[in-house]
């Protein structure tokens, strides 16, 4: 997987070392502070986990012993407090839209649903899933599906919950305003989403539509018009369902997941990235 290649995490870690925060302890009269374990290790253990979806412990054992399981809890919510990973992602997408250029000319929102059985906040039972524990992200993409905004609730919340969050979160980039159009599918075709559009700017909204199927001996079916161009999002979101964490979650915070979240897209950008500077690189 993309996210392991050496060239995608040592570029991820350039960004996020000097985010860290190293607190300075106390010298010991005796000297015998015991040595604080490598934030590079640690990182290396929460790739490992969100990538394969395996517990802590056996990110521990998959290192070697190198970190325990407690130190990567530990630092894992050092950083997340302290902002880490928003702040990657966010200079990844500076990064990106610097060197490659955000297309906002045509963007699309999207929902997806996984497992999360550890239950928590944040998590619902599934519609489609017999009712089984899960969470679901909605995902609000570029033209070539890179990630703007998201937003994260319980699989039984409507993708519409998560509409507004989801454009807010583009907005206060200050990215919203130049999205020229924007795809939705039928599940937002309705007068809430419509007026938030137009509150925020958007009037010219494609989204897909329900009609009533004629054929003859069809009896109040209704079949689905397919519009828009949906399928850089979904493309997003099939990649970010690789990532073993979040296809099946076992946190059982919300901060956690969003903060998985915007790891896993801070690596996809990465490798984005690195793929552009490879189609300027001589063979």
């Amino acid at each position: 997987m993309r996210a392991l290649d050496p060239e995608v995490v040592d570029a991820v870690w350039a960004a996020t070392e000097p985010l860290v925060l190293r607190p300075q302890l106390d010298n010991h009269p005796l000297g015998c502070h015991r040595p604080r374990a490598s934030d590079r290790l640690c990182f290396e253990g929460m790739l490992i986990r969100l990538v394969t979806g395996c517990s802590w412990v056996d990110a521990e054992r998959l290192m070697g012993g190198a970190v325990s399981d407690t130190t990567l809890r530990s630092r894992r919510d050092e950083w997340e407090e302290s902002g880490v990973f928003a702040a990657v992602f966010e200079e990844a997408l500076r990064a990106y839209d610097k060197i490659v250029g955000l297309d906002l000319s045509e963007a699309a929102v999207d929902g997806s649903q996984h497992k999360a059985p550890a239950g928590g906040e944040g998590t619902g039972k599934s519609p489609v899933d017999r009712g089984k524990l899960g969470w679901k992200w909605s995902l609000l993409t570029d033209r070539q599906g890179i990630p703007i905004g998201w937003a994260a609730d319980g699989a039984n919340r409507h993708d519409l919950a998560l509409f507004s969050p989801t454009l807010e979160a583009a907005q206060t980039r200050g990215l919203l305003r130049d999205v020229e159009t924007l795809h939705l599918d039928r599940g937002y075709d309705n007068s809430v989403a419509r007026t938030f559009c137009t509150d925020s700017g958007l009037h010219d909204v494609v989204c897909a539509k329900r009609r009533a199927d004629t054929r003859p001996g069809v009896r109040k079916a209704r079949t689905i018009v397919p519009l828009g161009l949906r399928w850089p999002v979904e493309r997003t979101n099939s990649w970010l369902s690789n990532f073993g964490q979040l296809r099946r979650n076992t946190d059982r915070r919300t901060a956690h997941r969003l903060s998985q979240l915007a790891l896993a897209i801070s690596l996809l950008i990465t490798a984005k990235l690195i793929d552009w500077r490879n189609r300027w690189s001589p063979a």
